[in-house]
């Protein structure tokens, strides 16, 4: 398998996930930095110009960084990054759908103001509302989506890389985390795992 990706992104959320599972990957690195996902090579790769996209060992090739999360979990079934219980599932499932449609979209605010807006004026009061959105995130998922260590609990599932990253960005959009032992906790937790050891040293994360 062949994971495009980019440092810091949301991408690595799904490289964090393939070395839970134990499987054998190549990374291709995409230059957001000279705007190489507007080529034509990459949007050859994944039309929408984003990144995750990965190509399965048959030349397949998948988008959107919770399909790939489930992709992976179903490929290791072994490595347990799926809850056997529905109830569970469901709310993993939940945290994820969030993270998708709620606290990514807060977060890019910040920078990528023209998908939803054409002036000047109007990305800068996107960004100038992002330290409140993402905040309002972190009460969220501060409350709601930690249920123990990890997102279901004492197990790591698909939800906890996918959680991981965007808290990252919580400092950088201005959110203190100090008012948030929960998930100042689970990003510790987190940091300790090999898998996300990998990523700071290969300098993906």
């Amino acid at each position: 398998m062949k994971l495009y990706y980019t440092p810091g992104t949301i991408s690595i959320a799904v490289a964090i996930t393939l070395e839970e599972a134990g499987l054998a990957y190549e990374t291709v690195k995409v230059d957001f930095a000279s705007a190489e996902q507007t080529k034509p090579a990459y949007l050859a790769v994944n039309p929408k110009g984003r990144v995750p996209a990965m190509t399965s060992d048959d030349g397949r090739i998948m988008t959107e960084t919770g399909a790939l999360l489930e992709y992976v979990a179903a490929l290791a079934p072994d490595a347990g990054l799926l809850p056997a219980d529905a109830v569970t599932a469901v709310h993993m499932r939940g945290v994820m759908y969030y993270i998708a449609s709620t606290m990514h979209v807060a977060h890019a605010h910040k920078m990528r103001g023209h998908r939803w807006a054409d002036a000047q004026a109007s990305f800068d009061d996107m960004k100038a509302k992002v330290p409140q959105t993402m905040r309002a995130c972190a009460e969220y998922v501060e409350a709601e989506c930690l249920r123990g260590d990890y997102v279901c609990g004492d197990a790591l599932t698909i939800a906890d890389p996918y959680l991981f990253i965007v808290c990252n960005w919580l400092k950088g959009d201005d959110v203190v985390l100090s008012d948030f032992p929960r998930i100042e906790g689970f990003l510790a937790r987190m940091e300790a795992r090999a898998s996300v050891r990998k990523m700071r040293d290969t300098g993906m994360l």
